[in-house]
């Protein structure tokens, strides 16, 4: 009987949890999402280097993180778009608009990144799957 009433209640939990995922209120500590454009990524191009330094491909969330933030740690400046980052600086930049946004940005490999910007996902399934998302995300 106590195993029974153990796993109803184990039961209960994990759908409160649930829905709590799928309808609270997104929230975030800062709106601002950190990329670090590290020491010696300028060297590493002009030697070939073509790994990775920042994503091809940046997701923001309009309302929870909405606010690209890009640290120059190298030791030479960076040019993202039309701003030039120099040493030691940060940029950031927010946006206001969900869409899709291709910057040329030398501290990647291809010259280029591509800033998606999604609106914020309405309450429901859709938000506990970004919810989900973000958690996969943020472990990787």
């Amino acid at each position: 009987m106590k195993r029974r009433i153990g796993i109803v209640l184990a039961a209960a939990l994990l759908a409160a949890s649930i829905a709590w995922a799928a309808f609270a209120p997104l929230q975030a500590s800062s709106r601002e999402q950190l990329f670090e454009i590290p020491k010696g990524t300028w060297e590493r191009r002009m030697k070939g280097d073509k790994t990775s330094i920042l994503p091809e491909r940046i997701t923001l969330t309009l309302g929870v993180r909405d606010v690209l933030l890009l640290r120059n740690s190298d030791t030479v400046p960076q040019i993202f778009g039309p701003v030039l980052i120099m040493p030691g600086q940060d940029f950031r930049l927010p946006f206001g608009q969900a869409g899709e946004h291709p910057f040329d940005c030398t501290a990647h490999a291809s010259g280029t990144m591509t800033v998606a910007v999604e609106e914020m996902p309405p309450a429901g399934i859709a938000r506990l799957t970004w919810r989900l998302h973000s958690l996969i995300d943020s472990r990787t």
